[in-house]
């Protein structure tokens, strides 16, 4: 039995084209259950109309997680083991075969916890939303090198049997995991990234996790700068919190790495700014050297070769550098987050 869950707040522009979606699959579901989420436009009646169940949240301040924790509290007791559960992003759309190919992953290894999708950037949102489906291209491109190792089973689209799931739970109530919800729910409603948070869980369990390059969906980019600050501040202080709360282990340590290497990628940013800012101010002047000049040829070529997916007329723009500003922008943020959480300022979703 495969169920799929869409946990849906205000998604009528999108939810049409995401059930469709799941209706075309080569492999159909049993089950589309789309979760109306403090929904206050039609949401909820274009689900109905298109023929899915909607279950809607009653009370529910734990957004997206307390959302999912509400359905699957009811689903998961009266599931076979074995049963599939597919977890959806209402703004994302499957490839065809994507149910097919991810089921056919999960079959061939009992310990595979979670099967993840590789997405690139839907249309629309002007330069902004060009610049994330250049970032997403070369997120596929390492997907593809890596064979399909992930740090994070990300939240656009994952597929889990119900046992691993279960194995979820009753390590929040036993204690080996963080208590989540502290009722024994799959998702942790405590933290700003619920799939990174659900991601440490499973490795923590000794699963593994994949996101297969053949198991492939559009996803929505964020259309404005506004809002594309939003989505990443709450990413990077998620992540870094996520990796506070369960500390150095064998499974957070490349995490840590990661956090790491943008805390010093920030550093290093912020010093090259401050330098030539003090050679314009002071009159000083800006003196090229040989050594800078290489080190900018490296990542010319880095930026050519790893958005080659999207064509050449892409990988000739990448040249220019235009996408410094999304780099500098992402520094930015990672810089935004570290402080909030030094500072422990009030998150915000």
């Amino acid at each position: 039995m495969i169920t799929v869950i869409i946990p849906a707040h205000n998604e009528e522009a999108a939810i049409a084209a995401t059930l469709g979606s799941l209706y075309k699959q080569t492999l159909v579901p049993d089950r589309l259950i789309v979760v109306a989420d403090n929904c206050t436009d039609a949401t909820e009646d274009i689900a109905v109309r298109a023929g899915a169940e909607v279950v809607r949240t009653v009370g529910n301040t734990d957004k997206k997680a307390g959302a999912l924790n509400f359905v699957l509290a009811g689903l998961l007791p009266a599931s076979a083991p074995e049963d599939l559960i597919l977890v959806q992003d209402a703004d994302s759309q499957l490839s065809s075969d994507f149910i097919e190919r991810s089921v056919a992953h999960l079959r061939k290894d009992p310990r595979l916890g979670a099967v993840g999708g590789v997405f690139q950037g839907g249309p629309g949102g002007g330069l902004v939303g060009h610049l994330q489906r250049n970032e997403y291209a070369r997120y596929v491109r390492d997907v593809r090198r890596l064979q399909g190792k992930c740090l994070v089973v990300t939240g656009t689209a994952a597929l889990f049997r119900v046992r691993t799931l279960r194995d979820v739970v009753a390590a929040r109530l036993d204690g080996t995991l963080p208590p989540g919800d502290g009722r024994g729910g799959v998702y942790d409603t405590s933290v700003l990234t619920e799939d990174n948070e659900l991601s440490f869980a499973l490795l923590t369990l000794k699963y593994r996790i994949r996101s297969p390059a053949d198991c492939t969906l559009i996803t929505e980019v964020m259309p404005t700068w506004k809002q594309l600050w939003a989505q990443r501040l709450r990413w990077k202080r998620g992540a870094l919190e996520n990796c506070m709360q369960y500390g150095w282990t064998a499974v957070t340590r490349p995490y840590w790495g990661r956090q790491l290497l943008a805390a010093i990628g920030v550093m290093v940013t912020f010093a090259y700014l401050g330098t030539v800012a003090f050679a314009l101010v002071t009159g000083t002047g800006l003196h090229i050297q040989p050594f800078w000049l290489a080190v900018t040829g490296v990542f010319v070529i880095e930026r050519i070769v790893t958005v080659r997916l999207r064509g050449w007329r892409y990988m000739l723009a990448a040249a220019t550098m235009y996408e410094l500003m999304i780099d500098l922008f992402l520094q930015a943020v990672h810089a935004k987050a570290y402080a909030d959480a030094i500072f422990k300022r009030k998150k915000v979703w």
